[in-house]
């Protein structure tokens, strides 16, 4: 199983069109509105907040507008249309889900890596199309055909658009209903490879169920001619959970391992069961084995892969964390975990376990999941096509409840590219191996002060932003926290400085400008402090504490 299908999976919204839908079931117009009404009235009794990035009236002229236009629609296009109008939720746990019957897929496997969209693995009738780049799906080119297409997904974030818009783009019915296929039988891709373009006009096949449950075994991968071993994140895809002592003889260890790395790769939140011969094995008895085989190898450094990790049960994560906390390996430095575009949902939340109470270095991509997300999606089944959608109904709020970032960031961005996964290289783990630990920014930035003053921390600061290493770290935080460490430790003058970092840095976050605007008022400099008190406010009329501190001010 890919491990994109294993997140689509665990949050059990798989995207299929049912073929009773658009062969031989056909609804009347009033059978679809009574379906469209049940649902406009159903999903916000059953959401937990429906309306936390769209409001009301979006809502309803969305469903208003699909109304009037049912008489005019065919089945899948009133389906895709629900998807769209779903995909406003915001929510990467509510999503419709097609899934009574199968249908049909043009039988390639795309993925968008870092650089662009590329055909991962195909029928063998496509071979010559295998690691290609595509230039245009249907009668779209291919940045057009992902937007289109990225407005039906369910997502948290970015992240998991990039996941899922891939999937969506060979499946016949949605690219006829946006209009970027003519056809819901066979469709042009236009590709790139080694220089030349190509025209493979691509034929659907009723094997839907099988290709999206498993790679079927016939199929041409991109990376089938690499003579390198295959990387370990590719490694036994069925398994949940496994572990793999590293050794400077494996390639992915030739900048040296030491006393060696345990590499733990970890694809779903949820205890093996028992099947036929196989008693199956819980989370926490997998991990104790884990922390065991550690201590007994005297093993300094483990890597926890959960970059296909698409959810399960976040109850199960508190062996990982509990062991982690108490294990040597608990150093900067010494404990790596791989996030991406598929760790979602209870992996969210094992992130931010390991966030709070760890020492652990996050590599890859950020998270498909905000740190603080809505979850334990129901069904809300409309009653005349039957089609099911996964609703939240809770809210996990595992961090500070003014956390409101997008996704976890890794610390060391590490992104695959096309090239890498023809020839079997893993950025992410090629990163850790050659990982130094050195100072924290923390730490540059107060030296960088000692040293030279503002210009040279800002020097400094400017130079770590810009490195490709960081591309998705949000400092502010981090920038904050270190101003006011230096505010506790009456620095006024060396606070002030690193506030004005964070204000260069982030000029639309009210936040900035309230804290150095308290700094300055600490220092006694009031009209100063009511500038930049007045320019948090002026950015969030709501920002309590600028707010209040005006108000004493003006007094």
């Amino acid at each position: 199983m890919s491990p994109l299908v294993r997140l689509l999976l665990c949050l059990a919204i798989l995207v299929v069109i049912p073929s009773s839908l658009t062969a031989q079931t056909k609804l009347t117009p009033e059978q679809w509105r009574e379906d469209l009404r049940f649902f406009a009235a159903n999903m916000p009794k059953m959401h937990k907040n429906l309306f936390h990035s769209m409001t009301r009236e979006q809502f309803d002229s969305a469903v208003k507008r699909l109304d009037e236009r049912i008489p005019t629609m065919a089945d899948h296009e009133i389906l895709v249309e629900l998807m769209r109008i779903v995909a406003m939720v915001g929510d990467g746990h509510t999503g419709v889900r097609f899934w009574q019957n199968i249908d049909s897929v043009y039988p390639l496997r795309l993925y968008l890596y870092k650089d662009g969209l590329f055909v991962r693995s195909a029928a063998p009738e496509y071979r010559d199309a295998v690691g290609a780049r595509v230039l245009r799906v249907g009668n779209a080119d291919a940045e057009q055909a992902m937007r289109a297409v990225s407005e039906l997904t369910w997502r948290d974030n970015e992240m998991g658009i990039k996941a899922l818009v891939p999937q969506l783009l060979v499946i016949p019915e949605i690219l006829h209903a946006l209009r970027l296929n003519g056809d819901l039988q066979k469709a042009e891709f236009v590709v790139e490879k080694d220089g030349r373009q190509q025209k493979f006009e691509v034929k659907a096949t009723k094997q839907l169920h099988q290709m999206i449950r498993e790679t079927p075994g016939n199929w041409i991968d991109a990376n089938s001619d690499s003579k390198t071993e295959m990387p370990l994140w590719l490694k036994d895809p069925h398994n949940s959970f496994w572990f793999e002592h590293l050794t400077g003889a494996r390639g992915s260890c030739a900048q040296g391992c030491e006393k060696g790395i345990l590499y733990v790769q970890f694809r779903e939140v949820q205890d093996k069961p028992q099947r036929g011969d196989n008693p199956g094995e819980t989370v926490e008895s997998f991990f104790k084995r884990v922390f065991d085989y550690i201590e007994t190898n005297q093993i300094n450094k483990m890597v926890l892969d959960i970059r296909s990790n698409g959810g399960g049960n976040n109850y199960l994560n508190l062996p990982i964390t509990l062991g982690l906390i108490k294990s040597r390996v608990n150093k900067r430095g010494n404990l790596f975990v791989i996030i991406g575009r598929e760790t979602f949902s209870a992996a969210q939340n094992t992130v931010n376990e390991l966030e709070k109470y760890t020492n652990a270095i996050f590599v890859g991509e950020p998270t498909a999941a905000n740190p603080n997300h809505f979850g334990d999606a129901r069904n809300v089944v409309l009653p005349n096509s039957k089609i099911s959608i996964r609703t939240s109904t809770l809210w996990w709020q595992d961090m500070d409840p003014r956390d409101n970032r997008k996704w976890t960031a890794p610390q060391i961005a590490a992104e695959l590219t096309s090239a890498d996964y023809k020839a079997n290289v893993d950025p992410a783990m090629s990163a850790i191996m050659k990982f130094v630990p050195g100072k924290n920014l923390g730490e540059m930035l107060t030296d960088a002060l000692a040293a030279g003053g503002y210009p040279e921390a800002a020097r400094q600061y400017r130079a770590y932003r810009e490195d490709p290493a960081h591309v998705y770290l949000e400092t502010e935080a981090d920038i904050n926290r270190l101003g006011y460490e230096l505010v506790g430790k009456n620095r006024l003058d060396d606070a002030i400085e690193i506030f004005k970092l964070n204000v260069d840095a982030y000029p639309r976050s009210a936040n900035v400008y309230d804290s150095l605007a308290e700094a300055y008022l600490k220092k006694g400099d009031k009209e100063l402090a009511i500038k930049f008190y007045s320019k948090a406010v002026e950015i969030n009329p709501n920002f309590a504490s600028s707010v209040e501190a005006l108000r004493q001010l003006k007094k």
